[in-house]
């Protein structure tokens, strides 16, 4: 069965509610067409032009979402409302009925007005309402339900307008949230992409650069060589599935094994210190994202021979610093953007150093990268102490929508 579009069957849902809440108005059309009220003709006329107002202001209304009053729709409440006020006060002295007019009168105003003008509306058409009860002579009793009637329908009309209002905000405002859940999984998602292909990608290119100079004098060295290549590419695989799943998890013991191997591939020795450990759980996963890049760097960029690897934990942060005596830019700050070992030959931080950034500050850590005074290039991740592990976890994890 082919189900019908929300917006089609918001307005038959409309038309409807109209037509139920117009069963009130058969006690006059009645009185018309039995001749009950005099002149007929022009009781007739202007009943059928107030119910097509009446129809075109509500269906309005209640057919999109709110909106500022124009000239031309505030025109059709004062033409019904002065409609239904004359039909009300000629035919009210005849058959019962013609007070209910009155009630469709509040109910235009209380529809399409705003909030004080809405309440002034409904305040003047009680009154006229019973104006013209008493003017005619009609009970006490039938002008009062008449009249609270109308209080209650006004009431209900401008409640169900502020709640559909409210309805289209919360609808507009979860669209905005999608829309910024997709925004949010795209980062992700090429961060991840970056710091893992970035990494092993720079490590196949220094494996595949000892294969060729190993292949003719060293043909058994070459062939081990090329094994490590395709055990790389079989991880790699891998880990760009965990990464487009949402679930890649980068313990820092994993990732400090792959820099000892990464750096010996590339003819670059390493040195690793720790004190106060073992680490926190918040800060493991964002330390294993830190030693993949800064690794990374140093294979690629800096021409290093010796690297050193820190880390240090006491009760107020923890620190982890990697440092390599290669090349490197001036000082900088990659969250501002500076000049960094990142990409020296813009003089300015890489995709990896600035997405890193943006993953410690989710959780108020922070990274500097720069030369140092006597020699080489550092990189410094400082995570403040109870660092959330769920927050770090969420900083690769995707966007809940």
């Amino acid at each position: 069965m082919k189900r019908i579009p929300e917006q089609v069957g918001r307005r038959i849902g409309i038309v409807l509610w109209i037509v139920v809440w117009a069963a009130p108005l058969l006690s006059p059309a009645s009185a018309v067409l039995s001749r009950q009220v005099h002149p007929q003709a022009p009781a007739g006329a202007g009943l059928v032009l107030f119910v097509v107002l009446y129809v075109a202001v509500i269906y309005r209304a209640f057919s999109n979402a709110p909106r500022p009053a124009r000239p031309w729709p505030l025109a059709l409440v004062v033409l019904a409302g002065a409609l239904g006020t004359a039909l009300t006060a000629w035919y009210a002295g005849g058959p019962d009925g013609w007070l209910s007019v009155m009630l469709y009168v509040g109910v235009c105003g209380a529809a399409t007005l705003p909030g004080p003008a809405a309440t002034g509306w409904g305040t003047g058409t009680i009154a006229a309402l019973v104006g013209i009860g008493l003017a005619h002579h009609l009970k006490p009793g039938d002008v009062g339900a008449s009249a609270f009637s109308t209080l209650l329908a006004c009431a209900l009309i401008f409640s169900v307008r502020r709640m559909s209002g409210y309805i289209d905000q919360l609808r507009a405002t979860r669209a905005e949230l999608a829309t910024a859940a997709v925004a949010q999984e795209r980062l992700r998602f090429a961060r991840d992409l970056h710091d893992l292909l970035g990494h092993t990608l720079s490590l196949i290119v220094v494996k595949a650069e000892v294969v060729r100079r190993l292949a003719e004098r060293d043909p058994a060295t070459a062939a081990s060589e090329a094994g490590d290549i395709e055990a790389i590419g079989r991880r790699a695989l891998a880990e760009v599935r965990e990464a487009v799943t949402g679930y890649r998890s980068h313990a820092f013991t994993t990732e400090l094994d792959g820099a000892r191997t990464a750096l010996a591939g590339a003819g670059v020795s390493v040195h690793i210190e720790q004190s106060g450990t073992p680490l926190p759980a918040g800060a493991d996963s964002l330390f294993g994202w830190a030693v993949r890049e800064g690794v990374t760097n140093v294979i690629r960029h800096s021409r290093a021979r010796d690297c050193r690897i820190v880390v240090r934990h006491t009760d107020r942060e923890t620190t982890l610093e990697i440092w390599n005596d290669g090349a490197g830019g001036a000082a900088s700050d990659p969250g501002q953007g500076e000049p960094g070992q990142g990409d020296p030959g813009r003089g300015e931080p890489g995709q990896g150093l600035r997405g890193l950034t943006e993953r410690l500050a989710t959780v108020g850590g922070t990274l500097r990268a720069g030369p140092v005074a006597e020699a080489g290039f550092r990189l410094t991740v400082t995570l403040p102490a109870g660092t959330d592990p769920v927050g770090t976890a969420g900083a690769s994890q995707p966007a809940a929508a």
